[in-house]
């Protein structure tokens, strides 16, 4: 109550303001408290691909009119629920619980639930000294902020709160030994995940995934991320085995990190679908994810990205991609299996879908695949890898004796109508090779040929034929577990591995030199062929010096050169070259 005779101090534009002041602070208050929740906005940066690479090759059939693949699943769109009374889990420490069995000693986090080490207890990395082999790469992880079996959402914020939360884990222990079951529930409140493992004896591991938002199921996948497999390999780098592959239609389609672009391609909500299986590989192990026993084919999805790290090369910080690849499924929950563990041939043609095509044995696989075979055989007798390669040399060069013998006789037919080819040659050696008169002198060359009945390639069938059975070995050596830091004797610690100390090469060079010797040539042989024949064994020795070919390869061209020395003596015995000079006799037996 104001005194009489004294002025009101509050004016009414005063009392205006304060009186919107109230009104704004009354409507924040209430729109804190009270009001609905604005819906969960994502962010752009940092989110899975739209399309595939856009780069040449099978990388590049990737968009949703791809032949043979499913549209990308459409965008999921959350709506904005009301709040609903989720109760937050959590657990108040991290932890780590081992899991074991005779092939493998996985570690899991209870932050995010994700693997921060899977030890292959039965393999060596190529560490000095060597350790038992991790397939997760710490290093890489930590940089590119992503583990194995790490979630992926289409929303980002949701994604990274889940794979940080500390989440409740179903065991008690810290150490499980296999069969076991694990399980791990987190939620904020708003986010509910669900992880649960089941681990056996093989090196499958069942894993299902589920994901709520507001009580309403959400696509959720599973990723590998930070890099796979041996991070220890010298040559060649690390980086260059390392591909992300899917299976579909019965056709494994790789990626390289050249191929894949950065995460940012990807829109939110976008996969491949279609896909029997996923995963990636280096080129002695794999991790796989695979359908649940049953399921139809062609019901997974897909993304395959790379994420940048740094490394040194020479002291020096050098920028590297780190491929990584995601699986999701239409249903929900996510039920996959994980192969993690070695690419065996036998092991993964026994998977559902089979996964032997991951053995990569070139594009002369007609011809490496039955070596390999073979010589998978021969070890089931010979319990040595080397000993089983030098059993397998001799008897491919058994095999090909007949036509060692067959060339041989072809030599010396060659070599009896010397004289004639050397007299037509030096006739028209005044012609150039444009000149039309060269065309007889082949007419003339060729009629004696068939005179005596020779095959001027007759020779050389033995050598050719040698050519696609050393590629083939090579990829049977360079590309199977079995073969991985198999010993021989003594120095030879990994057929796979070139010799450390050349000892093979030379010999191998010595010994193919030997076998050029004890070879007769006619003497209507180039000189340029001729010395072609005395470097080519120097050149082989070098090659295998310089590019780090198995040594496995070299143990089998060395025993083929000895065996071919003794070979060679026997024929050079049985069959003696004629004396040089002497005039060749035609079939009827007059001098020509």
């Amino acid at each position: 109550m104001n005194v009489p005779g004294q002025k009101d101090k509050f004016t009414p534009e005063l009392r205006i303001l304060v009186a919107s002041l109230l009104s704004i602070l009354v409507i924040l208050v209430w729109a804190k408290y009270y009001g609905p929740k604005p819906p969960v906005q994502r962010p752009h940066a940092n989110r899975p691909a739209e399309t595939a690479p856009a780069t040449s090759g099978p990388a590049v059939a990737t968009s949703p009119t791809e032949k043979g693949s499913q549209a990308p699943s459409p965008p999921t769109t959350v709506a904005a629920a009301p709040p609903m009374n989720v109760p937050r889990i959590s657990d108040s420490q991290e932890r780590t619980i081992t899991i074991e069995n005779n092939l493998y000693r996985v570690e899991i986090s209870n932050q995010g639930a994700v693997v921060e080490s899977w030890k292959l207890k039965r393999y060596l990395d190529d560490a000095k000294p060597p350790r038992v082999l991790d397939v997760v790469h710490p290093e890489a992880s930590q940089q590119t902020g992503g583990w194995p079996f790490a979630l992926i959402l289409d929303d980002e914020q949701l994604q990274n709160a889940a794979n940080g939360g500390l989440y409740q884990v179903s065991a008690t222990a810290s150490s499980l030994q296999a069969p076991a079951d694990l399980q791990f529930v987190w939620s904020n409140g708003q986010l509910e995940v669900t992880k649960h493992f089941h681990f056996d004896h093989s090196y499958v591991v069942r894993v299902e995934t589920s994901a709520k938002l507001n009580g309403s199921p959400i696509r959720a996948g599973l990723a590998w991320l930070g890099g796979f497999g041996d991070c220890t390999v010298a040559n060649p780098a690390p980086i260059e085995t390392v591909t992300t592959y899917y299976g579909e239609g019965g056709k494994i389609t790789n990626y390289s990190y050249k191929k894949l672009e950065g995460l940012d391609k990807w829109g939110p909500g976008l996969w491949q679908g279609g896909k029997d299986f996923v995963g990636i590989e280096d080129r002695y192990f794999t991790a796989a994810f695979l359908p649940p026993n049953g399921a139809a084919p062609g019901t997974l999805e897909t993304r395959y990205w790379k994420a940048p790290q740094t490394v040194k090369v020479c002291e020096q910080a050098t920028p590297e991609a780190v491929p990584e690849v995601a699986v999701a499924s239409s249903a929900s929950p996510l039920v996959v299996r994980a192969y993690v563990g070695p690419k065996d041939y036998d092991d993964l043609k026994k998977m559902n879908p089979p996964l032997q095509g991951l053995v990569n044995f070139g594009w002369l696989e007609f011809i490496a695949e039955p070596l390999f075979h073979g010589l998978k055989w021969l070890h089931n007798y010979i319990p040595n890898w080397g000993w089983a390669i030098v059993v397998l040399t001799l008897v491919l060069n058994m095999l090909l004796f007949p036509l060692r013998i067959s060339g041989y006789k072809t030599t010396l037919k060659m070599q009896r109508v010397a004289p004639e080819i050397k007299a037509i040659q030096e006739k028209y050696k005044k012609y150039s090779m444009r000149d039309p008169r060269k065309a007889e002198m082949n007419k003339e060359v060729m009629a004696i040929y068939s005179r005596e009945g020779i095959n001027p390639v007759g020779g050389c069938v033995p050598q050719l034929l040698q050519l696609p059975i050393w590629y083939g070995l090579y990829r049977a050596l360079q590309g199977t577990i079995e073969l991985r830091h198999a010993p021989w004797f003594g120095w030879i610690t990994d057929l796979s591995a070139k010799d450390p100390y050349y000892i093979l090469p030379l010999a191998m060079g010595l010994s193919m030199y030997l076998v050029s010797k004890m070879t007769p040539m006619t003497a209507a042989t180039d000189p340029q062929q001729q010395a072609m024949m005395k470097i080519m064994p120097i050149g082989m020795a070098a090659l295998f010096m310089v590019i780090p070919y198995p040594s496995g390869l070299a143990v089998y061209i060395l025993t083929s050169s000895l065996v071919g020395i003794g070979q060679q003596w026997y024929l050079n015995r049985k069959h003696p070259l004629p004396p040089p000079g002497k005039p060749a006799r035609a079939k009827s037996g007059k001098k020509p």
